[in-house]
């Protein structure tokens, strides 16, 4: 199936590895031209290199209220156009209710949060009709995870304001989609299961909870990903997809 990905210019956050990365390295496979980003410049950079010629590294922290204009300053710069954004936020520290402090709620904020609104905000600014903005969320939306007292508070929020922003941008056919990864075998969901006593046990009891049986992998992730920004996905706007193996059993 042909996507129309084909020299579609996007923007993709937190693409040095996890979840953005595998994004970014569909969206490049199917023929788009993506802009990454990520904290540290070498591993920004060596991100892009890895990814060919389509690709761009942007080191830039997400709460930086110059990041949004820089993000897309840099695609019209290497490709000549932007056609929409992918915001995925690495996941704020795990923790229950008694454990975070004030400090790590502010820094969560500023970066999950705050930093994914301004980025939207300028997108919508600047999409033409046809344009896609896209949230990596969490399940969480749904339900809470245990131990994620920050990502509970945070991610349903943001799955609000994609939600508003939706309805707001819907008119001008600019589309707004949430995806709600759950168990996605990637660095992140490793060192979630790391903090139990038997990491191997913990897996195996998560992986019977999921109706598929397995986690799932990265490349899965951005395939669903890829088809969300594409044209392909035209008429899908307003949504939360779960990428769970059908972990979440309500409509």
């Amino acid at each position: 199936m042909d996507l129309g990905l084909k020299d579609r210019v996007y923007v993709v956050t937190g693409a040095t590895r996890g979840l953005g990365n595998a994004a970014a390295r569909q969206l490049v496979a199917d023929g788009a031209k993506v802009v990454i980003t990520g904290r540290d410049a070498k591993r920004v950079a060596d991100a892009a290199d890895e990814l060919g010629p389509n690709a761009a590294g942007v080191a830039v922290e997400n709460a930086d209220p110059e990041a949004p204009a820089r993000l897309i300053a840099a695609a019209r710069e290497q490709f000549g156009g932007f056609d929409g954004v992918l915001i995925s936020v690495g996941g704020p520290p795990a923790g229950f209710v008694a454990d975070n402090t004030d400090e790590q709620w502010r820094m969560s904020f500023e970066s999950v949060f705050l930093g994914a609104v301004r980025l939207a905000r300028a997108a919508a600014a600047e999409l033409a009709p046809g344009g896609a903005i896209g949230f990596v969320l969490s399940g969480s939306v749904h339900e809470p995870i245990p131990g994620l007292t920050i990502s509970n508070g945070l991610r349903p929020g943001l799955a609000g304001f994609a939600k508003s922003l939706a309805d707001e941008l819907g008119p001008r056919g600019i589309r707004v989609v949430g995806l709600l990864p759950a168990r996605i075998d990637t660095d992140r969901v490793r060192e979630l299961d790391a903090l139990s006593a038997d990491p191997g046990a913990t897996r195996a009891a998560n992986e019977s909870r999921i109706p598929l049986r397995r986690y799932g992998t990265p490349e899965e992730f951005g395939r669903v990903a890829a088809f969300l920004l594409s044209p392909a996905a035209s008429y899908l706007t307003g949504i939360m997809v779960p990428v769970d193996g059908g972990m979440r059993h309500g409509f």
